[in-house]
């Protein structure tokens, strides 16, 4: 069947019908995620995984399909907000007659495989588990207000047209399964409206007054959708309160930057995939980092360099379990002795092969659309010492390495050995030529020094003493080639290009924060990498990084830039910084992965974990230097980190 989009590009000179990326909202039941537009449509949506092709797309193409509840003729609401320590969107509209509430939840409830065990679930189980149904709750709170539910599936990223069917002989329920042959997810659609059908779009109308009450469920497995008001009601009210039990459990400082350390948590909780562990990247693909040009990737995969970052960030905020089950999910796909990845499907999946997508416009029309991600193939030096790190942090964590990790260690370290000297594409997965990257250099350094570490600790002083030797190595290599005559470290050896990644020198310890040359460093990138002031991942002039076309600021290395700062001991200018990257966050404090610092614009993909981990990191340490210094001066050690 021909896709249900053609191939179209948005003229340029008129005014975007695409929502701006930062006022999207994200959904997530920790197996499946969606994005609500301000609109109150459901404009991206991917189930039954998170990387599973799309069921709602219109976030890559206005006619590719979507799930609206909200008032008719009113496309603007009043107000919008998250129900505090949740992941339930609460939206309020007025209209000329009236005001309603839609409150909307990806809906969570009690353990389901009571009598046989799950297909899908690797982790220990929990009380908790998704339902599998997107929930949208409806109350008239004064006068009277015309309600439009529209819900207009496009299956397989719009290349297929569902068929919706009465499940029985009322107006209340409504199946669309795939068409014979054809695999996805059957929808059922159920309300205490009376839905009717018109193509591919079950829509719904009814004028509610005050008190007025109604509900809208979208289902997609065996498990039933509420069949009442009063079990929707239930179900949202059980949702919500397991996001704040969750919330609950971490430890926030009582600073007023509270509420973005608990809304990154929050985001990172609901961008993890519960049945392996694993921490998507982001929620989407093909966001553009550039409008309108090609830097459009799929971010819906788990990157193993995220996971130091994951660790810390969540170690940090008394997340253990979700900190043990994203490591699970590291030591599940190192087990074997298998060559490491720098990437994996959330279930582990070695091959991400990408594809385009032409019959797709594009989000105002950055092109190609790619689902898949082929920098699965490439070699990255980084992985190695991220892998590395995450055991150290783990081990540290629990003054012990668990037996089963120290093949699997040994194996990393080993690879690091024999690969450190060559070149890679770096920790940006650039598409150019292959470099000596001292980023990979310095993550190959980090393998060896906490694999050293993690052989004392398991006893084993031969290998300590022989990796110890390798790291020194290393080290000099790095300090003899990759650094400038301003004794500046640099992007790539013979080369005086300046690179983001260099920040997380005084991160990573490999050298004290107080040596020279670090703090050259730091300040060089804080004055010549930035763009008003934030930073950049490199200079596309200076980088043959294999595309065309700027980019913006990446959000991630200005946190770098702040956690950089005050290791040095330049708290109050990473203070001011901080704060100005706090006052970017969307109005449902979301990031994406970059900052266009003319306009404040959200570029890229959305919600972006390593950005919001880079905001733990970056929050906590002004805070807590801050509290330090208020009290003994001691300089800042972040947790696990120390020797």
């Amino acid at each position: 069947m021909a896709p249900l989009v053609t191939d179209r590009r948005p003229d340029p000179t008129h005014r975007s019908s695409f929502p701006p990326i930062a006022n999207y909202a994200f959904l997530s039941d920790c197996e499946s995620n969606c994005l609500i537009a301000p609109s109150g449509a459901v404009e991206w949506m991917c189930v039954p995984r998170p990387d599973s092709p799309s069921i709602f797309t219109a976030l890559l193409d206005r006619a590719a399909g979507s799930f609206r509840v909200g008032p008719h003729g009113i496309r603007v609401p009043s107000a919008r907000r998250y129900l505090p320590g949740t992941l339930v969107l609460e939206t309020t509209w007025q209209t000329p007659t009236g005001w309603l509430i839609v409150r909307d939840a990806m809906v969570m409830g009690p353990w389901h495989n009571t009598d046989e065990r799950s297909a899908t679930h690797r982790r220990t189980p929990t009380d908790n588990d998704a339902e599998h149904v997107l929930l949208r709750t409806v109350t008239c709170v004064s006068g009277t207000v015309d309600l439009e539910v529209e819900c207009a599936p496009a299956p397989d990223y719009a290349r297929r047209e569902p068929r919706w069917e009465y499940a029985n002989s009322g107006y209340n329920e409504l199946v669309a399964a795939p068409p014979e042959g054809a695999s996805g997810p059957t929808l059922r659609l159920t309300s205490s409206l009376r839905l009717g059908v018109d193509g591919r779009t079950a829509s719904a109308r009814t004028r509610m007054v005050n008190g007025d009450k109604a509900y809208v469920a979208l289902g997609w497995s065996p498990l039933p959708n509420p069949a009442t008001w009063d079990e929707a009601a239930d179900e949202l009210w059980r949702t919500q309160e397991f996001w704040r039990e969750w919330i609950t459990q971490g430890v926030f400082p009582d600073h007023p930057w509270r509420t973005y350390l608990q809304r990154s948590a929050l985001t990172l909780k609901g961008l993890t995939y519960a049945p392996t562990g694993a921490l998507l990247a982001a929620a989407t693909t093909s966001l553009p980092e550039t409008p309108c040009g090609e830097r459009n990737w799929d971010y819906r995969y788990a990157w193993i360099r995220d996971s130091t970052f994951a660790l810390w960030g969540l170690y940090t905020l008394g997340l253990d379990r979700e900190a043990n089950d994203f490591f699970a999910f590291i030591h599940d796909v190192c087990r074997d002795n298998k060559d490491l990845q720098i990437m994996y499907g959330v279930g582990g999946e070695e091959k991400l092969d990408e594809i385009e997508l032409d019959h797709l416009s594009g989000y105002e029309g950055a092109r190609p659309v790619r689902v898949g991600n082929a920098a699965y193939e490439q070699r990255q030096h980084d992985v190695w010492g991220a892998v590395l790190d995450s055991v150290y942090l783990h081990a540290k964590s629990r003054e012990q390495l668990p037996e089963a990790l120290w093949p699997v260690l040994k194996r990393q370290v080993e690879e690091a050995v024999k690969h450190w000297h060559e070149p890679d594409r770096g920790i940006w997965e650039v598409r150019g030529d292959s470099q000596h990257f001292v980023s990979s250099k310095l993550m190959c350094w980090v393998a060896l020094d906490r694999g050293a570490r993690l052989a004392r600790m398991h006893d084993e002083p031969d290998f300590a003493t022989q990796w110890a030797k390798i790291a020194a190595e290393i080290h000099a290599d790095i300090c003899k080639h990759g650094v400038d005559d301003r004794g500046v470290f640099v992007q790539r050896y013979g080369s005086d290009a300046l690179d983001a990644s260099l920040l997380l020198l005084p991160l990573l310890r490999f050298l004290p924060a107080s040596d020279k040359r670090v703090r050259a460093t730091v300040l060089a990138i804080a004055d010549e990498l930035t763009v008003n002031g934030l930073v950049l991942r490199y200079k596309v002039d200076e980088t043959d990084d294999g595309l065309e076309g700027e980019e913006g600021t990446f959000t991630i290395c200005s946190f770098w830039l702040v956690s950089a700062l005050v290791e040095i001991g330049e708290l109050e200018r990473a203070r001011a910084l901080c704060e100005r990257l706090l006052s970017f966050a969307s109005t449902l404090n979301l990031y994406a992965e970059e900052i266009d610092t003319r306009s404040g614009r959200h570029l890229g993909n959305f919600p972006q974990a390593f950005t919001h981990l880079a905001l733990i990191n970056a929050v906590m340490h002004v805070i807590r230097a801050e509290e330090r210094a208020g009290h003994d001066g001691v300089h800042f050690e972040p947790p696990n980190r120390g020797g």
